[in-house]
């Protein structure tokens, strides 16, 4: 059977997608980004996708703006993080007012599904000294729900990059079911298995000056690796700081999976180069190592398409946690038996 599930900063879809593969079938995304709200549209014509600002559907805490009519199995989202005041004490979901996670948590306590799925930076769990998240769990326990999180790598699961997510996932306490995360596969991707015969698409040129840079950086290297003057006259005063920063010039391997898939290709930090060509990934690319069919389109520009794309929730990462949760749901069916 299918579940129902509504979805807030839905994106390009990779979360929805991934749990669409699993069993889910969503009645409602909102997202506030045109171009993403097109891409949605376009390559789910009869999805329910409304373009706009999270707090004005949800209600700003008063009312769910838009009328379901059916019961919600599973809310899902990977809200933005923002600090909120919380000093240790447990002060509710009012405190959080103001934040994106306010309007998640207030979906929450209006919509009542049975589980939620809720997904986030692995920073988050330091984020303050770790005040932002033990705030963020104990909305979500007076909320009415029992809370377990985790961080998953996608590189577990069908994605050929390393890219460490916050997962939590909550049941409602009067369902009294538990929930498991998914196991790693254990057959992991690397570049090799997934940049095969992939579909001509556009990239955002190198300038001819980090081209050449780049150019003598080998499979697997990054600045670390170049002519010590180059190096000097690239990286600046951060050479003399010593430290990693192996993302700076850094050439993919064949061999290796990627770095986390960013929403820049080819800024200072965020360089991915390909493993032969001096060049970026191309969007098409960069869209099979996030886990995309090839016929998913992207809408925008080359940049809002990149955008899209890094932001997104690697589909195969959003498939196996929404398999667990397809998997607790049909134990609950099978008790109502």
């Amino acid at each position: 059977m299918k579940y129902t599930s509504i979805e807030l900063f839905a994106g390009a879809g990779g979360l929805a997608l991934g749990l669409e593969i699993s069993g889910f079938e969503p009645i409602l995304l909102i997202e506030w980004d045109k171009h993403a709200s097109a891409t949605l549209r376009a390559n789910r014509p009869d999805w329910c996708v409304v373009e706009g600002d999270v707090e004005d559907v949800v209600g700003r805490g008063k009312s769910f703006y838009l009328q379901v009519d059916v019961p919600i199995d599973l809310l899902s989202g990977g809200f933005p993080c923002q600090a909120f005041s919380y000093a240790g004490k447990r002060l509710g979901l009012e405190d959080t007012r103001g934040t994106l996670f306010f309007s998640f948590a207030t979906a929450l306590q209006q919509l009542k599904p049975r589980m939620f799925l809720a997904e986030n930076v692995k920073g988050l769990l330091t984020h303050d000294k770790g005040n932002t998240i033990r705030g963020m769990l104990d909305v979500f326990e007076e909320s009415g729900y029992v809370v377990k999180h985790t961080v998953l790598n996608a590189w577990d699961f069908k994605s050929a990059q390393k890219r460490e997510r916050l997962i939590i996932v909550g049941i409602r306490k009067d369902l009294k079911d538990s929930f498991e995360f998914p196991t790693p596969d254990p057959h992991r991707l690397v570049l090799r298995n997934v940049l095969r015969d992939v579909p001509t698409s556009p990239y955002s040129a190198y300038s001819a000056k980090k081209a050449a840079v780049l150019g003598l950086v080998p499979p697997g290297g990054c600045w670390k690796d170049l002519p010590e003057d180059i190096a000097k006259q690239y990286m600046g005063k951060s050479y003399y700081s010593g430290g990693g920063r192996t993302g700076v010039a850094r050439r993919l391997s064949w061999d290796e999976p990627s770095l986390t898939i960013l929403c820049s290709p080819s800024q200072m930090q965020t360089e991915r180069c390909h493993p032969e060509e001096t060049r970026p990934l191309t969007i098409r690319e960069s869209a099979r190592i996030q886990g995309f069919p090839d016929d998913w389109v992207f809408e925008g520009s080359i940049s809002a398409q990149y955008k899209q794309i890094g932001n997104a929730v690697p589909v195969g990462l959003a498939e196996a946690v929404g398999r667990s949760i397809r998997s607790c749901l049909d134990q609950m069916e099978e008790r109502n038996e």
